[in-house]
């Protein structure tokens, strides 16, 4: 009894301590924003960015603790808390085997395209395991309203979770903002007036930095990588709040908006570029203008920001070298053919790869069955031809890492949080400190256990938050149980994060 006492009047004490319950929570995720960016480039910015780096508290040593760092894998995270070995978001695709073919984080044939071309299916959450604070938010409260914007149909809807009122995300074949029936009968109007004012083809044949935008459909794609692409989706995150009244109800609302345009610049340009640069300053322009917005519907007193990132990048090879650094390209189809022909040689003909994505090779384990082949020793086969590679630093089977068989420290750490045993590769290997996994041969990528993957801003910035600089490492899985305790509602159901309750003034 003792102990439930003290249980009861630790939280309670908690729920007294922290900060009044918002009446909107804004989380802002910008794909591929390392921290450094912040410092880099701070005496530049004069916005949103040192808005939230004045009026903010800021964790300076702020990582992910998952491997691959990548955006399904990120975006699941932040208002989840979970790792992807708990919320079965694994990677942005990889081969289901219970259904015996290639999935992406959100593919949903139960659902049809809302907004885009006929026939097209459409996207949900059903394939992630666990809650988000979207979904105990609307637990709780029928009156909580929640929407996720994104140009990424992933980032839109994983951190909005499984019980969002909406989630809008652009098609770059028709230059529209389109949804699915897993959340609405029909587009919206707000989203239908917003497509036909067709904003998107103001951008025809714009030049950004020397890149001259196409006057065709090409430009729906193109226009990603530069900043008009943020600016698309603040103005339809602009459009969300007003038409459906976030921030005045009478209980939290949650907009999740997702800024991927700075994501596409980072793996053609990489993170030294001036492109990078212009992006990050044009990214803290909008954010200002957003801001603005967002204090102008709700007051900025009723408003409660975070701001963090889905993963890092690494630096273009080219650059490394230039400073005298390692680095370079792993193509992802060497990959895959490294562990064919290895399996061929051993075991005879066959299509022995079911699939290879990033970090991970899937094996066939039909055609592993079929020959009556034992599944561990094919996986350490795989794992021994990756081995051999130049620039290989490590290479994980999924059965060592189900039983332990794995050297224990910190990037093993960070290997076994991703694995989930249902979905997770048969084999899983990590390149050498800044190589990189890439389709050709230019650009660069992210996915690494490695820092520059890893490091992100996490930021808090509203009412009862005290301002400042925090240096003491936390994890981006801390973010949904804090928010849990400000609004006093169960965490979310993978929750590992812990409470930053250092913030709470």
């Amino acid at each position: 009894m003792k102990k439930a006492a003290i249980l009861v009047f630790a939280l309670a004490c908690l729920a007294l301590a922290a900060p009044r319950r918002p009446k909107l929570i804004v989380t802002i995720i910008i794909d591929q924003f390392r921290f450094d960016y912040l410092t880099r480039y701070r005496t530049e910015y004069t916005a949103g960015f040192d808005r939230l780096l004045t009026r903010g508290a800021v964790f300076a040593s702020a990582n992910y603790i998952h491997v691959p760092a990548i955006t399904a894998v990120g975006h699941s995270t932040i208002l989840s808390g979970a790792t992807p070995s708990i919320s079965g978001i694994v990677a942005n695709d990889w081969y289901d085997r219970e259904e015996r073919a290639a999935v992406t984080s959100v593919s949903d044939k139960a659902t049809d395209l809302l907004g885009g071309a006929a026939g097209r299916k459409g996207s949900s959450p059903n394939r992630m395991l666990v809650s988000t604070i979207g979904d105990q938010l609307k637990m709780v409260s029928a009156n909580s309203h929640v929407i996720g914007i994104s140009l990424k149909d992933r980032s839109a809807i994983l951190p909005a979770g499984h019980m969002a009122d909406g989630a809008i995300w652009f098609d770059d074949k028709t230059g529209n903002f389109v949804s699915s029936t897993y959340y609405y009968p029909e587009l919206p109007a707000w989203v239908r007036e917003y497509n036909a004012a067709r904003p998107v083809d103001r951008y025809k044949g714009v030049t950004w930095l020397g890149h001259k935008l196409p006057v065709d459909a090409k430009l729906y794609n193109a226009m990603e990588t530069t900043p008009f692409g943020n600016d698309l989706v603040e103005a339809m995150a602009e459009r969300a709040l007003s038409a459906v009244d976030l921030g005045k109800h009478d209980a939290t609302d949650l907009l999740v908006v997702s800024f991927s345009s700075n994501d596409y610049v980072g793996h053609d340009y990489g993170p030294d570029s001036k492109e990078a640069h212009e992006i990050s300053t044009a990214t803290d322009r909008l954010l200002g203008k957003f801001l603005q917005a967002v204090d102008a519907q709700a007051g900025a007193d009723n408003v409660l920001v975070v701001l963090t990132a889905d993963h890092g990048g690494a630096p273009l090879p080219e650059t490394n070298r230039a400073r005298k650094m390692p680095g370079g390209r792993l193509l992802s189809s060497s990959i895959k053919q490294t562990v064919q022909s290895a399996l061929v040689a051993r075991y005879g003909p066959g299509e022995w790869v079911a699939g290879a994505w990033d970090l991970a090779v899937y094996l066939n384990r039909d055609l592993i069955a079929g020959k009556k082949l034992d599944l561990t020793e094919v996986q350490h086969e795989a794992a021994g031809a990756l081995e051999a590679l130049p620039h290989v630093f490590r290479v994980y089977t999924l059965d060592d890492a189900a039983h332990g068989r794995v050297l224990p420290d910190e990037i093993t750490r960070k290997v076994v949080n991703g694995f989930n045993l249902r979905r997770s590769p048969d084999v899983e290997f990590i390149p050498d400190p800044y190589w990189v996994v890439r389709t050709s041969d230019s650009g660069t990528s992210h996915a690494s256990p490695f820092s520059y993957d890893t490091h992100v801003p996490i930021i808090f910035m509203g009412s009862g938050i005290r301002p400042g600089t925090y240096y003491q490492p936390v994890i981006v899985n801390d973010i949904a149980p804090t928010l849990a305790a400000i609004l006093q509602i169960e965490p979310p159901s993978g929750s590992v994060g812990r409470v930053l309750s250092e913030i709470f003034e």
